[in-house]
């Protein structure tokens, strides 16, 4: 027994056009869900307010793009919390088309793969003669994302020397370019992303305590693929659908020990990294099947660590579960206390019983663990 592809993958849409009329084979763009392949830092969105890049429907995936509905014809703030490669820039694309600012610019800005020093001019642009090699003026991305959409990705590596400047600006919506002295008034949509704890830094003293209040006002926490094992078949095939067209070597059944493998992965790089296992699988493919690209190793781990078998291994598996689901986010309206129907600091004290730690460093910040 295996799987075959019955049709084009159901997609789950936000927005007024059936993405169900749209088959998959269209989709031949490496932009795929949770992937980010940017183009360009700066797009202007059509017309079209349809978000046809994220596939699922399992509850823990359903219940984000339902605050994304709720959220997106507001102007507030939105904080977009989730490990990487989940598909959070993915989630921030979805507000802005589904905001009444649609046809204004989106601009996105990965604040950890802009140099600290040049960050400001980044964000606020500069005058000529500004600095040493200011040769002429440049315009920084909020005066580009005006009346739009901006994305600052990755706001935990944002230098604390610049946090009071960007706290300013989405205060008093104004700004001064680097070396000028004229104030700009701006409309911008802030939305922030993260895979760091970013309270945990306020308590580190690695982030401005007033900033975090400024950008937490809607978080929206992003799932791993992890916790939503019942979307990955579909997953799969999408991603089979085009890297077999792409590669040109059609791929029709998967076993089913290859698709219950995928399932049971732990996926530490999340969609991301399903990506790339698919396309390897496809390039190994033979005679139309699909075959397991996953490292043995790593199969025989999930497999011994699947399936808690002590009442003490299912707390620790449910507190995990919980907490990987909430983004690792502990107190709050949406975290996992409030889910597991604990108090914060019984939570806190279950995870250091349990030993439960974040599974990768976040940011510079090291290890998570909660101040004593």
């Amino acid at each position: 027994m295996g799987f075959t592809p019955t049709g084009s993958p159901l997609k789950y849409e936000i927005g007024s056009t059936p993405v169900s009329q749209q088959p998959t084979s269209a989709v031949t763009s490496p932009r795929t869900p949770g992937v980010f392949v940017v183009h360009s830092d700066i797009e202007q969105n059509t017309s079209n307010r349809s978000f046809r890049e994220i596939l699922g429907e399992s509850p823990a995936l359903k219940d984000s793009l339902n605050k994304v509905q709720r959220v997106a014809p507001t102007d507030s703030t939105v904080l977009v919390l989730g490990e990487t490669g989940t598909g959070k820039e993915l989630i921030a694309r979805a507000i802005h088309n589904l905001s009444d600012r649609c046809r204004r610019p989106f601009v996105r800005l990965n604040c950890a793969a802009i140099p600290s020093d040049l960050l400001e001019s980044e964000l606020f642009g500069h005058e000529k003669g500004a600095f040493t090699g200011a040769l002429s003026q440049r315009i920084g991305r909020f005066e580009i994302a005006h009346t739009g959409t901006l994305l600052l990705d990755e706001i935990g590596d944002l230098p604390l020397s610049l946090q009071p400047k960007l706290l300013r600006v989405l205060q008093e919506r104004e700004f001064e370019r680097l070396g000028g002295t004229h104030t700009h008034q701006i409309d911008v949509r802030l939305v922030a992303a993260t895979h760091c704890d970013l309270a945990e830094m306020v308590r580190r003293g690695q982030f401005r305590s007033d900033l975090y209040y400024r950008i937490n006002v809607f978080p929206i926490a992003v799932p791993p693929l992890r916790a939503r094992p019942e979307d990955i078949p579909e997953l799969v095939w999408h991603f089979v659908d085009i890297y077999a067209q792409r590669i040109g070597r059609p791929i029709d059944h998967i076993p089913k020990e290859t698709m219950d493998a995928f399932r049971s992965y732990s996926w530490p790089g999340n969609i991301r990294e399903l990506q790339n296992f698919i396309e390897r699988a496809v390039i190994l493919a033979a005679n139309g099947t699909l075959p397991n690209p996953l490292p043995q190793a790593d199969l025989i781990h999930t497999e011994r660590s699947s399936e808690p078998t002590t009442f003490k291994e299912s707390q620790r598996a449910l507190i995990l579960r919980v907490l990987e689901e909430c983004a690792w986010i502990i107190g709050g309206h949406h975290g996992a206390a409030e889910k597991l129907g604990l108090k914060r600091t019984t939570l806190i004290t279950k995870m250091r019983y349990f030993g439960i730690t974040r599974p990768q460093p976040t940011c510079d910040i090291g290890r998570f663990q909660e101040q004593t």
